[in-house]
């Protein structure tokens, strides 16, 4: 089988673009696939992840892959980031430090998946300026991504990451996916709530529907991630099942996809060019929210 991969952006376009391969692969068993890249004249790294999540389950239905005709451009931002190393391509040294390695972790692997979150996001100019506690606070959100999915996404495939940041745009993107059940079936499984994907995002997000709270099983607990993102200009973006959810300061965004995707992906834009410092409320005696 040959597939042709056109380019692909972290937006709305890029993941009807990957949930439409999906759809053409996901039912293949003991078949040489062949996406053809010679059309793929841009991809966003941090996609890596949705990509490379799509590309391990058709592994694991035995399937073998090949990815071809990759134009220069696109193969050496993803040899740089250890993408194609998985597909018989020499890594290349990231020379600028602006990729956020491509990496598939093992549900158990809590310590090394907050290692590597603490580690990408501390290097310079990632993120704005911020205090120590409100830092510490952020980056629990975005491991918090991971348990989630490690909790209750019921995947057995492993959780993927990778990131990006993109010095001439000023932003920084990281994606975490998992190939679960999806957050309207999780939903559904422990709470009898019979929602849409949309809905079943929407109710995600929401303050106290966290996975930390024993009652409110199956949110996300993203509230001060989704709200630094408005005061910051930046951006969240959430697939799950059928749906696609995306807050940016201006709007918030949610449309039905017509090909399913397997389980969760978690995108989140930084504006990096944000000159605002920010500290928790708790720290200040203040009205403002940072």
């Amino acid at each position: 089988m040959k597939l042709s991969l056109p380019k692909v952006n972290h937006n709305l376009n890029g993941y009807l673009v990957l949930t439409r391969l999906y759809s053409q692969i996901k039912e293949c068993c003991f078949n040489h696939i062949e996406i053809d890249m010679a059309s793929t004249t841009w991809f966003d790294a941090d996609m890596c992840a949705v990509l490379g999540a799509i590309l391990y389950h058709l592994n694991a239905n035995l399937n073998t892959v090949e990815l071809t005709n990759i134009p220069l451009a696109v193969s050496q931002v993803l040899r740089r980031n250890g993408f194609l190393s998985h597909y018989g391509r020499e890594a290349l040294p990231d020379r600028f430090s602006t990729t956020m390695p491509y990496q598939r972790f093992d549900a158990t692997e809590h310590q090394v998946f907050a290692a590597y979150i603490n580690q990408e996001f501390q290097i310079p100019d990632r993120l704005p300026t911020m205090s120590d506690q409100l830092l510490k606070q952020f980056l629990r959100n975005i491991i918090e991504i991971f348990d989630n999915a490690a909790t209750h996404s019921q995947s057995t495939l492993g959780i993927f990451s990778c990131g990006q940041q993109f010095p001439s745009k000023k932003r920084v993107v990281f994606t975490v996916v998992d190939l679960g059940i999806g957050m309207r079936a999780n939903i559904a499984g422990h709470l009898g709530y019979d929602l849409s994907s949309t809905e079943a995002i929407a109710w995600a997000i929401q303050k106290h529907h966290s996975t930390r709270h024993k009652h409110r099983l199956g949110g996300l607990g993203l509230t001060l991630l989704l709200n630094f993102i408005e005061w910051n200009g930046g951006r969240v973006q959430i697939v799950s099942d059928g749906g696609y959810w995306c807050k940016s300061a201006m709007q918030v965004l949610s449309r039905k996809l017509r090909h399913p995707f397997p389980g969760t992906a978690v995108t989140v834009e930084v504006n990096a060019a944000d000159a605002k410092s920010y500290v928790l409320s708790s720290e200040i005696q203040s009205d403002s929210l940072f």
